[in-house]
Parts: structure tokens; sequence; C-alpha cells
């Protein structure tokens, strides 16, 4: 059950939502990826790419020193989205494994009884 009060409001400055927009546009980058690196809502990067398309979302962003290394935020962003896959999969073949031990921990117990 959710805590009653006030709920925190969360407020992003027009540079952030500018900067997860690009990130967003990056070749080879999916939306969900950079949200979820982000800690925000994909529905909400949706919504600030919209509204840049737009021009509603206007600020100076400076060139930082990361940000011209455009290929490098682009492989990060794989390599994320490449071990997240790969610990969804780790976590399937250890419930696998967990249901076959406990499948063939009752069939000893079965055969012993008999």
């Amino acid at each position: 059950m959710p805590k009653a009060g006030p709920k925190k409001i969360q407020r992003y400055t027009a540079e952030f939502k500018l900067k997860a927009v690009r990130l967003s546009h990056l070749e080879g980058v999916k939306v969900q990826d950079v949200a979820e690196a982000l800690e925000i809502h994909p529905f909400m990067l949706g919504r600030w790419r919209k509204e840049v398309r737009e021009g509603k979302i206007r600020a100076r962003v400076a060139i930082a020193p990361e940000a011209r290394k455009v290929k490098k935020k682009a492989d990060e962003m794989d390599a994320y989205a490449k071990l997240r896959r790969s610990l969804a999969l780790l976590k399937e073949e250890h419930e696998i494994l967990k249901k076959a031990i406990r499948f063939s921990s009752e069939l000893r117990k079965t055969n012993s009884n008999s």
C-alpha cells in the first residue's frame, strides 16, 4: 500500500533533458536502455524527445569532453544492454536448475519409500 503524504516530484533541468534526448538519438542505442541507465521512465524520455522536436525544450548545453566520444557512449550502452540480457539468461538458467534439483530430490524420496 502506498505511503500517505505528499509525493516527491523529481525536477530535471533542461540541460539534463537535452543530454538524455541526445543519448537516445545515438545510433544503435535504445530509448529503453537510456531511460533505465538514467533511472527515468521510458515514457518520460519519449515525452522529452517530443518536446525537443516541437522546440519546447531549449537550453545551452556545453560540449563536454565525454560528449565528443559519441561512439564510446554508444558502445557502452550496447555493452550494458548485452550484460542485462546475459544476466536475465543466467537468472533463467538458475531457476531451471533449482527446479531440476527439486524434481530429482522428489523422485529420490518417492523411490526410497517404495
